[in-house]
């Protein structure tokens, strides 16, 4: 595999014991260190906090609590960053409202914590798409909206990228798609702008996009090609970007596959390669060691599916 910027890369999956998150997983699962304890979040409707010494060492989950939020319908949260200066995290979730006249469409908020993320002030709404809920939709589960998303801090310190699944509007705007906030702002709302024709020039709450990954059919339904779902760690072996993403080929969002692309500035990406046959959502990594998250990770990590590890996956640069 070979980035835009001419990094070659290769990948190797791996057999390893069954390993797996204390909490329902429908979801990213993000995780940041306090000190010496790892503290990952679950969610399925509702977000769980564990923490322990390590991912395989977590306590059971406890339920984390909202103050602010207003807005009936689940909430996944879904991307953390801790402010290692204030001691603050930083979360953003994915909201699936139930006040829509069908079936939902998904927005993705920002909220804070000042107690390790036990409890969350919400902050509003950061990504929305500007596109109307059509309820001639039959993919079974949206009707437009953006969402399933990961953010990353670029190893510059300039922005925080949101890599997202947009699902409403016109079938070309349709896919996995980025937005990016400046670092200082911290990704909180009406700072994220979205990428648009090769600029980012678009609102984040009503603008355009231009995907990374186009679908093939739109999300329309009820047969559906498109990636969806990104889950982005900066790999520090590689140095590089990795994103794996699900991809749903059928109706009822079928899982075809877990596919892997890199990337040199979150922006260019190479084009997806399958890496697993899968019949559940949601892969991402574990990095290994003291500093190992879902946002950052070695040259060997842990995968899982679903919350589920079955496979390390080991990444190397190659010559050439």
């Amino acid at each position: 595999m070979v980035t835009p910027g001419g990094l070659r890369v290769q990948y190797t999956i791996r057999d390893a014991p069954t390993q797996h998150f204390p909490g329902w997983v429908d979801s990213n699962s993000p995780a940041f260190w306090d000190s010496s304890e790892l503290v990952v979040f679950n969610s399925a409707y509702y977000p769980m906090r564990s923490s322990g010494p390590s991912f395989a060492q977590l306590a059971d989950p406890v339920r984390v609590g909202c103050t602010g939020c207003l807005r009936g319908g689940g909430r996944w949260l879904e991307s953390v960053w801790r402010d290692g200066s204030t001691g603050l995290l930083y979360g953003w979730y994915h909201l699936e409202p139930d006040d829509g006249a069908c079936l939902t469409a998904p927005i993705i908020g920002a909220a804070v914590s000042q107690d390790g993320g036990r409890t969350w002030q919400d902050r509003g709404s950061v990504l929305e798409s500007g596109y109307p809920a059509d309820c001639s939709y039959q993919n079974g589960y949206f009707v437009g909206g953006n969402g399933d998303f990961s953010v990353v801090a670029d190893v510059e310190g300039g922005f925080f990228y949101f890599l997202f699944s947009t699902y409403g509007g016109p079938a070309q705007e349709q896919g996995v798609a980025v937005a990016r906030s400046p670092m200082a702002a911290r990704g909180q709302p009406g700072t994220v702008v979205k990428y648009f024709h090769g600029a980012w020039q678009e609102p984040g709450l009503s603008g355009r996009v231009t995907p990374l990954f186009a679908s093939a059919t739109g999300w329309k339904g009820p047969y559906v090609d498109a990636f969806w779902g990104p889950s982005v760690h900066w790999n520090e072996s590689l140095r590089a970007y990795v994103m794996l993403v699900n991809h749903t080929a059928g109706a009822e969002w079928d899982q075809e596959g877990i596919y892997l692309s890199v990337s040199d500035d979150l922006l260019r990406w190479s084009d997806p390669q399958k890496v697993l046959d899968a019949d559940d959502w949601y892969p991402q990594v574990m990095g290994l060691g003291a500093a190992g998250t879902d946002s950052r990770a070695g040259q060997v990590a842990r995968l899982f599916i679903g919350g589920i590890s079955k496979h390390s996956v080991e990444f190397t640069r190659t010559a050439g």
